[in-house]
């Protein structure tokens, strides 16, 4: 069974950066599509962003473009969302998301979902 681990959420300033890692267990890495999406208090999950079996293909939600990077190492079984310029309204839960196919659906997501990390961004 796949397993995902999100790890990396914390509190930064706004114009801070983080970085957010998801370790993928029980199954063959290389071959999932990775994604990651947010949720916010009282609001619906929304999507950041995708990226296909080998990094050659990634896509984002338009308005986080330019200030996030999602990428993924396969021989270490994780995928990473860079997250530069943040704001307050980034605030959320950051969830990982997989599925064995590409491109992952923004409105529904991939098969296997992981445990949030928290972004909070406050000064």
């Amino acid at each position: 069974q796949v397993r995902l681990r999100a790890s990396g959420g914390g509190l930064v300033q706004p114009g801070g950066s983080l970085r957010l890692a998801c370790t993928v267990s029980g199954g063959t890495f290389s071959t999932l599509a990775m994604a990651w999406f947010r949720q916010a208090p009282g609001q619906e999950r929304e999507f950041v962003a995708s990226i296909n079996y080998n990094g050659s293909l990634a896509h984002y939600t338009d308005s986080l473009k330019g200030r996030f990077t999602i990428s993924r190492d396969n021989a270490k079984n994780t995928v990473h969302l860079q997250m530069n310029s943040l704001k307050p309204e980034d605030t959320a839960v950051y969830h990982c998301n997989a599925d064995r196919r590409y491109p992952i659906s923004p409105r529904q997501g991939g098969y296997f979902w992981g445990q949030g990390t928290q972004v909070t961004v406050s000064s």
